[in-house]
């Protein structure tokens, strides 16, 4: 099924080519995360998360919501492969905020994106440390993007939990580098994507199921909410920190900060309730 790429373009506010280049591709990654948000609503609502074609377009870009990972980067794919780029699938083991030593699942998804200059990788669903902008699949170099500065390296062998090439995502926040998931090259089909996404918005421990997560970047700043907690990140490294008091203002934030539009919605409004008393 195809992509409408007006209706896209429309809802990320591009108006640039439609050719397969790195440039199109910077602005598209950079346009579609300012513009369509990181949320879990669905998962905390208790709804199913679909991964097909149809529901994803009617979801982030005809009801203007948001989504996480699978339903992004799958978005971003289809939209890419419609322009004529070449994007695979990739799966990745999220690091950040883990245990040291704790192995965990394939539970995210990322792009290859091969070009004419070599293959980047592009990922426009991790939340609050997501992407801006493409990366060259190139090990142990700095890389700038509209917000902060990331970079792929490659674990040592010991270190390595995939029998082939793998890597490392990093990001660095003011003078420390974190990693933020670890990924190999693996091509990954869409069926591959569907027990971790049916794993992780319906395990009643899954984060996503038992939190309220969003994230937006905007020029210069980061806005996340957790549960009740409101963040602004700015670059220049100060935060701004804001304690939501009701479901009513953590809907405004939603409309506000992250540009999430809500229908009267009995179910989510009881799940946001359940928030204030855990």
């Amino acid at each position: 099924m195809t992509v409408d790429l007006d209706a896209y373009f429309e809802r990320i506010g591009y108006t640039g080519p439609r050719r397969p280049t790195l440039e199109t591709l910077q602005s598209l990654h950079l346009q579609h995360t300012q513009t369509i948000p990181f949320e879990n609503l669905d998962p905390l609502s208790g709804r199913p998360v679909r991964l097909d074609p149809a529901s994803l377009e009617r979801k982030l870009i005809h009801e203007r919501r948001g989504g996480y990972c699978f339903e992004h980067n799958l978005l971003f794919s289809n939209v890419l492969q419609q322009l004529g780029f070449t994007a695979t699938g990739l799966a990745a083991r999220v690091v950040y905020n883990a245990p040291e030593g704790v192995i965990r699942p394939r539970g995210h998804m990322l792009l290859r994106v091969d070009l004419s200059d070599g293959p980047h990788i592009a990922d426009v669903g991790f939340g609050g440390l997501t992407l801006t902008g493409p990366l060259r699949l190139a090990a142990d170099v700095v890389q700038s993007t509209p917000h902060e500065p990331f970079r792929i390296v490659v674990p040592a062998e010991r270190e390595r939990q995939s029998p082939g090439p793998e890597f490392m995502l990093q990001v660095q926040i003011r003078d420390t580098w974190s990693t933020l998931y670890r990924f190999d090259l693996q091509p990954q089909l869409a069926i591959d994507y569907e027990s971790p996404n049916w794993y992780l918005s319906t395990y009643p421990e899954s984060r996503f199921v038992t939190n309220l997560l969003c994230a937006r970047p905007l020029p210069g700043k980061r806005f996340a909410l957790a549960d009740n907690r409101l963040t602004i990140h700015h670059l220049n490294g100060g935060s701004e920190h804001q304690i939501l008091a009701s479901t009513a203002e953590i809907r405004d934030a939603l409309r506000t900060k992250f540009g999430v539009h809500l229908l009267t919605d009995p179910a989510l409004d009881a799940a946001i309730d359940r928030l204030f008393h855990q």
